[in-house]
């Protein structure tokens, strides 16, 4: 787990929000040189450094250029986002704020002069590809590099800034430490799995009473559960429940059209050979129309597909939960899937495809890193990528995290995930959700999970943290003013100083033990492959299922950018759910079987209690109003739509 020192943070207030640490260059006294600030992650320190890096590894990077008058750029996708100004083409963004032929031209000839290949550049000129080596890496930039410990890995990082000429508008270089390799997704299950039995097919249908498990199942002569609380785990939620529980079952049709004109993408490392064929099987099981899916891989010219840091199955979980849960929420829309060839800069450069190419109207994003502390100069690239999103009309939407305010329940520094703290970015947090039999909500509460196991004795155990909405207050992001007295002073300035941006903005259902069931094929134990059914969550799924709804609006409304001021400023009780803290009528948790093995009762079952809302050792609580475990809340179906089209139609541009 990152954490950045307090003392290394810097606040900028700036109506545009930027990074406190944005990448501009610090100019290094007496030479014609200038520091990258930030741009040695805070992972690489002395007590970390394993060995020297080998001067002849390979190295890939990419070199990121400023926008030209950023600061406009930046102004300019707030106010089109607000309905002030006209939403602008890719040619458009790129004739105002684009680096020049010239200015890309002097940064490649200085890469090449120093010994590196060229590649890739793409029209808007964000950044420059090269290849080389550590030791070119080292001459070039002015400094050196090692091995470092990290999370359980062992990751190459420059020990100092890194140095480059002045003048060059050089914004950022990614790809020389390798702070990407602790990138995740928030929903990648370890191999095959499968929903162990007794579940519900809704809430309360089947109870530890009702349906007991069988005493042969249960370990150490334990003879019978206990009956609280006393509902099953539901098998998974999908289709109509979905649909209607947030009230879209109107918007969408009697004929699945809902969202008809709108193209939603989703970024995801690699791709599932089985992704389109997996969804067509999906949306025939559960009523949904044929999808209308477009598959591309992101751009670039040294693109390494064997990360050793991440397996490529790993993010087919991932792949399949996000396509299955935007086509369930908005199953007329068109669908875009674009895979980057592993999970580092490539997953920026996957989405300025799709922004520069105009390729969607929505993005949802299930990935991210455990907290902010990320090396500054990775933010700002990715912040001036979201700008022309939010000024070309582009919504982008990102999981806010599964692991609460990453401490764990045991103290540490609090922080959100990134990129969900950018404020150029709409973040979407998890609830636990009951549905009923008439597809009616019987609870939504904050997704923050305790697990109490079954004891020797018969009996739970004591709750242990597990995991839960990600959320918090940004150390480095200044308050935007759409959550300016939405968003409770105790919450936003909770570290001294300015008000700061408090992550989630939004939420859907993310508890896995109320989760939805999801479709993919899958490769078991004995070798056999075939298409399986399994319950998932995590924020993973909350942001494409929002992502979904919000199709539905845009389809009335037309590009609305980033969403966050026009959702801000449309809450209340009659469009969004305001996720509270349980009452005594709502259950405090659900039992949950599981296989020991992932995969059926062969090696055994295991039984466990999740528990609901359990945030006591967590800094983020839900609250009545806004929130920073469930922010605003989920919506409300037709109100929270017509709504978001009121406001639209005021604020046209």
């Amino acid at each position: 787990m990152i954490r950045v020192p307090r003392s290394t943070l810097a606040l900028l207030s700036s109506a545009a929000m930027v990074t406190a640490t944005a990448g501009a260059a610090v100019a290094a006294p007496g030479q014609n040189r200038a520091q990258l600030p930030g741009s040695v992650p805070s992972w690489a320190t002395a007590a970390n450094r394993q060995a020297a890096t080998a001067g002849s590894s390979p190295v890939d990077f990419k070199v990121y250029l400023d926008w030209n008058n950023s600061g406009q750029a930046a102004d300019y996708a707030l106010a089109a986002s607000r309905g002030q100004a006209r939403f602008l083409t890719p040619s458009q963004f790129r004739a105002k704020f684009a680096p020049s032929n010239s200015q890309v031209n002097a940064v490649e000839q200085w890469l090449q002069s120093q010994g590196f290949s060229v590649g890739f550049v793409p029209s808007n000129h964000k950044y420059v590809e090269a290849t080389g080596t550590v030791d070119e890496a080292s001459n070039a930039f002015q400094t050196d590099f090692g091995q470092y410990s990290v999370q359980g890995k062992v990751l190459r990082s420059n020990s100092k800034p890194l140095s480059v000429p002045s003048g060059l508008g050089i914004d950022g270089v990614l790809g020389l430490d390798e702070s990407t390799a602790l990138m995740k997704s928030y929903a990648a299950p370890p191999g095959a799995f499968v929903n162990a039995t007794p579940c519900s097919s809704y809430w309360g249908e089947k109870t530890v009473t009702s349906d007991p498990p069988d005493p042969k199942t249960l370990p150490n002569g334990v003879q019978s559960l206990p009956s609280d609380p006393p509902d099953w785990a539901p098998c998974g939620y999908a289709g109509a429940q979905l649909q209607n529980v947030y009230g879209m079952g109107g918007a969408i049709g009697s004929k699945q059209t809902g969202g008809r004109g709108v193209t939603v993408a989703i970024i995801d490392a690699y791709a599932s050979p089985t992704a389109a064929d997996d969804l067509a099987t999906y949306s025939d099981l559960h009523g949904l129309p044929a999808p209308s899916l477009k598959e591309y891989a992101a751009p670039g010219t040294y693109q390494r597909p064997d990360n050793p840091q991440h397996s490529p199955s790993g993010w087919s979980g991932e792949e399949a939960l996000d396509l299955e849960a935007v086509h369930t929420m908005a199953p007329g829309a068109d669908l875009v899937y674009v895979g980057s060839p592993n999970n580092r800069q490539d997953m920026d450069a996957a989405l300025n495809m799709i922004v520069n190419n105009n390729l969607a109207d929505i993005v949802s994003n299930s990935y991210g890193f455990s907290g902010e502390a990320v090396p500054p100069g990775y933010r700002k690239p990715f912040n001036d990528i979201a700008i022309q999103a939010a000024a070309e009309g582009i919504s982008l939407f990102f999981s806010s995290g599964d692991s609460g305010d990453e401490t764990g329940g045991l103290g540490g520094t609090p922080t959100p995930d990134w990129p969900a703290s950018s404020p150029y970015v709409t973040a979407v947090g998890g609830t636990s959700l009951g549905i009923a039999e008439d597809n009616s909500r019987v609870f939504e509460l904050g997704w923050e999970t305790g697990k109490r196991k079954l004891l020797n004795n018969g009996s739970w155990g004591d709750a242990n943290y597990q995991y839960g909405s990600g959320g918090g207050t940004s150390r480095f992001f200044t308050q935007p003013d759409w959550q300016a007295g939405v968003v409770p002073s105790s919450i936003a300035t909770q570290y001294g100083g300015p008000a700061m941006r408090v992550v989630p903005d939004v939420s859907a259902l993310g508890d896995p033990t109320t989760g939805m069931l999801i479709g993919q094929t899958q490769t078991f134990p004995d070798g056999s492959t075939r298409y399986s059914e399994y319950r998932i969550g995590g924020t993973s799924l909350s942001s494409p299922l929002y992502a979904g709804m919000f199709a539905l609006v845009v389809e009335q409304t037309g590009r609305m950018g980033l969403p966050s001021p026009a959702l801000y400023a449309t809450a209340n009780g009659t469009t969004t759910y305001d996720v509270q803290q349980p009452t005594g009528s709502d259950p405090t948790g659900a039992v949950r079987p599981d296989y020991v093995n992932g995969v059926d009762g062969s090696d055994g079952y295991v039984y466990s209690v999740r528990q609901f809302d359990f945030d006591t050792d967590l800094t983020i609580h839900v609250r009545n109003g806004y929130d920073d475990v469930t922010g605003l809340g989920s919506p409300m179906g037709q109100p929270w739509i017509d709504a978001l089209v009121t406001w639209k139609a005021a604020h046209p541009g």
